[in-house]
């Protein structure tokens, strides 16, 4: 996780981020469209958690809500800092099993 947050210093994504976590890298740099783009067109169940994340961070919670469950995922209620992490925690765990 460490390696991911120093990442933040480059100036774009590694090519070889899933789709969720390089959503999730943008959200990050605070550029909410590209995070948004890229999730808004995949399918899984991690891509519907980031895109709930995002629609969080908008503000926009009936929406988020929504790919909540799409995600299998509970709503979220703690702070938008804590679950990015939990989103990073488990989506880097999932990479290395």
């Amino acid at each position: 996780m460490a390696d991911f947050k120093a990442s933040l210093s480059d100036d774009a994504p590694q090519p070889a981020l899933s789709p969720s976590l390089t959503a999730l890298w943008w959200a990050a740099k605070g550029n909410w469209d590209a995070a948004h783009k890229i999730v808004q067109d995949e399918s899984s169940a991690e891509a519907a958690w980031v895109h709930a994340y995002l629609h969080r961070v908008e503000g926009d919670l009936g929406n988020a809500g929504y790919w909540y469950r799409q995600s299998g995922q509970p709503a979220a209620i703690d702070s938008l800092e804590a679950e990015w992490d939990r989103i990073i925690f488990t989506l880097l765990l999932g990479e290395r099993t």
